[in-house]
């Protein structure tokens, strides 16, 4: 029997010959060699060492002038998330408002992308706002309520000694305003904004009561009312007895 027909023949044989059998599988590959060492510090990312491209520090704007006398306070700062098509925008508002502590005060609502910002735009806008308030030394000439939206405000003239019986909003504004005696109540909605609103609108309507006496009567407050001669009226007296 020939080599090609004996069962134990090798595969080498049954392929016609062990230089043209089947090539085994090749061995697992080496291990690799070790990383290179890392560069030096100062040749770094953007904006890192010598060699870094980065921009310098960055020029800040410059802030605007403090005006002498005036007092401002941040009552509220807000976070505002708007939903775009891109994912979220998120901005801030800043409730400022900005007295001169004798009787004049302003509030504004500044908007920004940054809370800094926010606040500057509002102090801005709290100055141009500013308004004249009628005041009874350190309270208020007489009491007053007001309305805003939901938010209702009762102020009422206190002793001297008292304080500020006021709390968030309210005791903002009776700070920057000049008052130091007064009581107050709100009614209604706690929105903050519309509170100080209505203390606000409060505020403007406070007359004082001799002027506002004097209005109605028909005459100056100014001008000295005259007063009757009396040589002239015991004259007329006397004539007409006569």
């Amino acid at each position: 029997m020939t080599q090609q027909n004996r069962p134990g023949g090798s595969p080498g044989a049954r392929g016609g010959g062990g230089n043209r059998g089947r090539g085994g599988r090749g061995g697992p590959g080496g291990p690799g060699g070790p990383g290179g060492p890392g560069g030096p510090g100062n040749q770094g990312g953007r904006g890192g060492g010598d060699r870094g491209r980065g921009r310098g520090p960055r020029r800040e704007r410059p802030q605007e002038r403090e005006d002498s006398g005036l007092e401002e306070r941040v009552i509220k700062i807000r976070r505002v998330s708007k939903v775009v098509k891109g994912g979220r925008h998120l901005s801030f508002n800043a409730l400022v408002v900005v007295g001169d502590s004798e009787g004049k005060v302003g509030m504004s609502l500044g908007k920004a992308k940054a809370v800094p910002d926010a606040v500057r735009k509002g102090t801005a806008g709290a100055k141009r706002e500013m308004k004249s308030v009628v005041l009874n030394g350190t309270t208020l000439p007489h009491e007053i309520q007001a309305k805003f939206g939901g938010a209702k405000v009762l102020l009422k003239p206190a002793a001297p000694g008292t304080g500020i019986i006021a709390g968030g909003g309210v005791r903002a504004v009776m700070e920057v305003v000049g008052i130091k005696d007064v009581l107050s109540k709100t009614f209604g909605s706690n929105n903050t904004l519309n509170i100080v609103r209505a203390t606000l609108l409060a505020l403007s309507l406070l007359r004082d009561p001799k002027a506002e006496v004097a209005r109605r009567m028909g005459y100056d407050n100014s001008t000295p009312t005259p007063q009757p001669d009396p040589v002239a009226e015991a004259v007329a007296s006397a004539a007409t007895a006569e």
